[in-house]
């Protein structure tokens, strides 16, 4: 292949060093013009940081890089919140109408009730508080810093000042500090003034004496400050202020913390339970009315209503919604999962299509520099050993058109792969970034004989660079195709001189040098993962940046569906904004694709009914990221930018923890279901009883006490029982559930209604039959109650249990541990005269309990004999 241009010598005894502040180039912006090639700057010793014994003494000396504890709620502030609830306000005065009327067993029994079931909500919102609480550790923001001269990740809280942040485009300054190196740094600081125009850093000499004085805004300053944005270039950046003392701290800010505000579903309940405790104070006033004129016996009517009102309130909805919603948050986190928005668990289940990117999803990341390419000859790249004789000047030119302090994977490969120049004559002048237009990275050197450009990037941008013929550019293609074809990114490498620093790449054309090929392997577990997502008709698609045949090649090694080829960034240009929508459908490989092309592809798949999940980690996939029903954002290799605008975060970037995440999801959002229409169900049977007698001239069935002992048995088995209840086994191998399905509709309702209907048909016989069989007042009483009682436990069984799992899981524990409690008290107080007394019950006959056991069985568990036939109809 013919070169154009001329390019000087790349000097193999060159060293890379990381710019100085007293020898950093100027922004791109402000620089003036040289008339000459300027001398090399002095060497100087690369940074090392501060050590970890001096960063640990003053993380002691100065505290926590924190503005604010984590907002948390203390056990008084919960028990305060708990007593305000309608239930146990109802509680506390029917305790209280007992005290005062002289029935002090039956008034401290009540009482007890009452702190129990207090009790019983604090420890789960306490249990719930708890897993917030290590979820906002999991969302501390990380920085990277440079410590005993290694590059380490650490959280923002352990910054000290005098640590060096290495900041990276889309990262969130964790602190105030100066900019010491870099490159153009563009930093948006809307967040302290208001003002939405970025602004242009520059290095300075004294760069530490002029942070400490400077304030937000305005250009031409190095003063960085926490809380605002890199949005472009990167650089070094010494911190001077920590926590409290930042612009930041000054103004009372917060940092963000996982969002603890109310879903809308959660919102909907409160609204139900709101309107429900004015339905059933209206009810009370009534049956203590009725009660009242009828038999003349106020008292025993207002304990008649409060009963009622007790049994109508259904408030287990919102404890049971946010139990679920941060314990299943926090067994995602288990799962590598981080939850920033709640609702988003809602959507899990539904979600139809899955668009993720390559690099570091689908591979391991772990770039390796394998070959290279000169003038059409193939040439293997040992690691860590010395250049290929063949390739020597085409690998050095690549070490001098990476960055000098890697964090591209690419980078870090040709770092290990080339050894570092040892001359000390070599300096850094001018950094030129990707840019939508120039798909390549440039970097302008100062060398022994002259100035150099060196420059990497996507072939066709080099291939523009250089200004190649068509035939040239044909060559270049079945080069890079025969390359991609092995599953290698391809990556070109072109060089030219310069007259003076003042120059722009574009000015004349570069020499063309080759041609690098890196490795970068699918992980073991993606082409499991995604198979199983086609068992579960979740489609994956892949978009990413790299070359086409590279991608086809990646794609077919992970099992993505490849059958209708790859749709490339440039076509995806050329399409009608109306025609997207019917082109992507089907198409599973995208390739060359820019960040901002995303948004495209995702609004494409949307309209044409998708529910889309969609995987990012840069500053413009953001914008996509939002606009996905699923925004996934990377928590290693992700900026701030993308992990602020996503619902999830990967921890670990691995794509089998988004299948697992789904899996997860699609267990809570099934087993929430079931706990809400559990809830519905179990007081359609207790609001009843507590009327119907009363209305039909009958004694009263229930009173306070059984109430509140039936919702002390409701609410851990609402709680606990369905949160933890095992996931399907075949849960994977469905279809999602359609986008329009909402988590707790009418047809939930209207199944807990039948299900508690059937149950209070059933027990309500049972007492009518009793009563009008002769039977004396308590006998109906106990053989009704304790068939309530028990068929509660089995309807609670037979609604969380799955079809396909034991009967005895060990993962049911806390059903059997509840159920085991529940049928020992109520043992204790058919056993106990005392308690027998107080609960106006008798110790029924061996046959009644025959009887009740059998009730209780038919009217609680049907729904498990149907399941076990077909899918019951939730």
């Amino acid at each position: 292949m013919r070169c154009v241009g001329s390019r000087r010598p790349v000097r193999p005894r060159a060293r890379v060093t990381v710019p100085r502040p007293d020898r950093s180039p100027m922004p791109l912006a402000t620089r003036s013009p040289a008339a000459s090639v300027p001398q090399p700057p002095p060497a100087a010793t690369p940074p090392t940081g501060l050590s970890a014994e001096e960063a640990r003494q003053r993380l002691v000396r100065h505290g926590p890089n924190a503005l604010q504890q984590s907002r948390t709620r203390s056990f008084a502030a919960i028990i305060g919140g708990t007593l305000r609830e309608p239930l146990f306000l109802l509680l506390l005065l029917a305790a209280g109408l007992y005290l005062l009327l002289g029935d002090i067993g039956e008034g401290l029994l009540l009482s007890a009730g009452a702190l129990v079931s207090i009790g019983l909500v604090v420890l789960q919102e306490a249990r719930s508080e708890r897993a917030l609480t290590a979820l906002r550790a999991l969302a501390e923001p990380v920085a990277r810093v440079l410590r005993d001269g290694d590059h380490l990740r650490i959280p923002a809280r352990e910054i000290v000042p005098g640590d060096l942040l290495l900041i990276g485009e889309g990262d969130r300054v964790p602190a105030d500090g100066a900019v010491v190196a870099g490159d153009a740094l563009t930093v948006d600081e809307s967040a302290l003034t208001g003002e939405s125009v970025p602004v242009i850093k520059r290095v300075a000499p004294d760069g530490m004496a002029e942070a400490l004085s400077r304030v937000p805004g305005g250009e031409d300053s190095c003063a960085i400050f926490a809380g605002t944005l890199n949005v472009r270039g990167q650089g070094v950046v010494q911190v001077v202020r920590t926590g409290a003392d930042t612009r930041l701290g000054r103004i009372g800010a917060s940092l963000a913390t996982i969002e603890t505000a109310a879903t809308p579903l959660q919102q909907t309940m409160s609204r139900l339970i709101g309107k429900l405790g004015l339905l059933a104070i209206g009810f009370c006033g009534l049956v203590t009315l009725v009660y009242g004129l009828l038999r003349h016996d106020w008292i025993e009517g207002a304990l008649a209503g409060i009963t009622l009102s007790i049994a109508l309130v259904p408030e287990e909805f919102p404890m049971v919604l946010a139990i679920f919603l941060a314990l299943g948050a926090f067994r995602l986190a288990r799962q590598k999962v981080l939850v920033r928005r709640s609702a988003v668990i809602e959507t899990l289940g539904a979600a139809t299509i899955l668009c993720t990117d390559k690099t570091g999803t689908l591979t391991e990341n772990r770039m390796a520099l394998v070959a290279a390419q000169v003038a059409g000859r193939t040439v293997p790249v040992a690691p860590a050993g010395p250049p290929a004789s063949a390739a020597g000047d085409l690998l050095r030119l690549a070490r001098l058109a990476s960055a000098p302090q890697p964090v591209d994977p690419m980078d870090r490969a040709v770092h290990a792969a080339v050894p570092a120049p040892e001359s000390e004559t070599l300096a850094l002048l001018s950094t030129f970034p990707l840019q939508p237009d120039r798909l390549a990275f440039l970097q302008l050197w100062h060398l022994p004989d002259g100035l150099l450009f060196a420059a990497k990037g996507a072939p066709e941008a080099i291939a523009r660079l250089c200004g190649l013929t068509p035939g040239e550019h044909a060559d270049l293609d079945r080069d890079v195709s025969g390359l991609a074809a092995q599953g290698l990114r391809v990556l070109a490498v072109a060089s030219r001189a310069a007259q003076d620093a003042s120059e722009a790449p574009e000015d004349r054309p570069f020499a063309f040098g080759g041609l690098i090929a890196f490795a970068d392997p699918v992980r073991p577990d993606v082409p499991g993962a995604i198979a199983e997502a086609r068992r579960a008709g979740i489609s994956v698609v892949m978009i990413t940046g790299d070359y086409p045949t590279t991608a086809l090649a990646i794609a077919r090694q992970a099992g993505i569906e490849s059958a209708a080829g790859v749709l490339t960034g440039p076509e995806l240009a050329a399409l009608p904004q109306d025609a997207l929508p019917q082109r992507v459908q089907g198409v599973h490989v995208f390739a060359r694709i820019m960040p901002e092309q995303k948004l495209a592809i995702i609004e494409a798949l949307k309209a044409g009914g998708a529910v889309v999940a969609m995987t990012g980690d840069g500053v413009n996939d953001a914008p996509a990221l939002e606009a996905a029903h699923i925004g996934i954002a990377m928590g290693q290799r992700g900026t701030d930018v993308a992990r602020e605008a996503a619902d999830l975060v990967l921890l670990d970037d691995r794509f089998v923890s988004i299948l697992s995440g789904i899996r997860l999801g699609r267990r809570i959002f099934a087993n929430l279901r079931k706990a809400l229409t559990y809830v519905t169900a179990i007081h359609i049977p207790i609001a009843g009883l507590a009327l119907l007698p009363v209305l039909l001239g009958l004694p009263p069935l229930l009173y306070p006490v059984h109430v509140v002992l039936l919702e002390l048995v409701v609410d851990p088995l609402s709680a606990l029982v369905f949160e933890s209840e095992p996931s399907e086994r075949h849960a994977m191998e469905r279809p999602p559930r359609p986008a329009s399905e909402t988590l707790f509709g009418l047809r939930q309702i209207a199944f807990g209604c039948l299900q508690g209907g059937v149950l209070l048909a059933a027990v309500l016989g049972l007492y009518l039959w009793s009563s009008y069989a002769g039977h004396p007042e308590r006998e109906a009483r106990t053989l009704a109650f304790c068939a309530l009682l028990l068929g509660n436990l089995v309807l609670a069984f037979a609604e969380s249990a799955e079809a396909d799992t034991a009967f005895f899981d060990l993962r049911r524990a806390a059903f059997w541990i509840i159920g085991t409690v529940a049928a020992g008290v109520l043992a204790a107080i058919l056993l106990v005269p005392t308690l027998t007394d107080i609960f106006r019950l008798v110790r029924p006959t061996a046959g009644q309990c025959l009887l009740v056991l059998a009730v209780a069985a038919l009217a609680g568990g049907w729904t498990g004999i149907v399941r076990r036939l077909g899918p019951a109809p939730q």
